[in-house]
């Protein structure tokens, strides 16, 4: 069987990765509620982190993980907990019904023209190692040529938690 070969699992694996950041990316847009459509572009995100592990680049995948899941849809969740919930205007499930069937022949456009342009390029070779000094090479920037605008960064980060933190308390009772 050809899907007993590695290649073939190669295959299967990429596929599940890929259709679970297709999914992810749907619930994401089409969700009625926000912590939902959060949850969903944290699972696209996941998915996204998988298929550059998949492509032999676990520092980038990392890093997804890092900022995208662990900063920005941390950040979003923090957002909508410090909303005021009286503001919220339902949304009808109406009002997503047009933009989500308009999203499927627009997006399977856009995947048809990939799939072309993936089949005419000619794709380089890939590298037969690659630099293993390249994350080293980050992290020793990062503590010694960059340290200060990491530090600089950290207080920042800090001074926007105080300011939620002061501006939730003010407007609850």
């Amino acid at each position: 069987m050809p899907m007993l070969t590695p290649d073939g699992l190669a295959g299967l694996i990429f596929i599940f990765l890929a259709v679970v950041t297709l999914a992810g990316a749907f619930i994401a847009a089409t969700a009625l509620r926000l912590p939902r459509a959060v949850a969903g572009l944290a699972l696209g995100f996941c998915g996204l982190a998988g298929i550059f592990y998949f492509l032999n680049s676990p520092f980038v995948a990392l890093m997804e993980l890092l900022i995208y899941v662990g900063a920005v849809c941390v950040a979003i969740v923090f957002a909508i907990m410090l909303a005021d919930p009286g503001v919220e205007k339902a949304r009808t499930a109406r009002s997503t019904a047009i933009p989500a069937a308009l999203s499927l022949p627009v997006g399977a456009l856009f995947a048809w023209g990939l799939i072309i342009l993936a089949r005419n390029t000619m794709w380089p070779a890939p590298a037969a190692k690659l630099n293993p000094g390249d994350t080293v090479d980050i992290g020793h920037s990062l503590l010694t040529t960059y340290s200060m605008v990491f530090e600089l960064i950290s207080i920042v980060l800090l001074m926007a938690i105080i300011g939620a933190l002061v501006l939730a308390r003010k407007g609850r009772d």
